[in-house]
């Protein structure tokens, strides 16, 4: 079993990998560190993945992700992936939950640590993937709602 971490490099996930450490200590288990890229400049921009300037590539966001969460949390092992788009009707986010929950299930996770500012405030946030991913009765989910 693993802790996995959703770690897209904002302060809330990065406070989700620190908490996933403390419990790995706890538990005895090892931590997975997930990135889940779109293959979309426009999306990695708005997230301030890469500069307006910068060329955008999957493979240097990655990096990137690896460095940052290798910060948080050295022993902690990296793994990135692009989502699939299998549905013109899908949305980025859906895409990104789709993953994270196939990543939980191939991971055999015990727990997934979300780092979400809109957990407890809204039911279901349009732009969050805590709610979809929290559904999976296969792991317990912790919310961490402030780095």
């Amino acid at each position: 079993m693993v802790l996995l971490v959703p770690f897209d490099g904002s302060d809330l996930s990065k406070a989700a990998l620190t908490r996933a450490m403390e419990f790995a200590d706890y538990r005895d288990e090892d931590i997975t560190a997930l990135s889940v890229i779109p293959d979309d400049a426009a999306y990695a921009r708005e997230r301030g993945w890469t500069d307006a300037d910068e060329a955008f590539t999957v493979e240097a966001v990655a990096d990137r992700m690896r460095e940052q969460a290798e910060s948080v949390a050295p022993a902690a092992s990296f793994r990135y992936e692009v989502p699939e788009d299998v549905s013109s009707m899908a949305s980025t986010t859906t895409n990104i939950t789709r993953t994270i929950r196939e990543v939980a299930h191939e991971e055999e996770a015990s727990i997934v640590f979300i780092g979400s500012e809109n957990a407890g405030r809204v039911s279901t946030p349009v732009c969050s993937v805590g709610s979809p991913v929290s559904e999976d009765p296969e792991y317990d989910v912790h919310i961490i709602r402030h780095p």
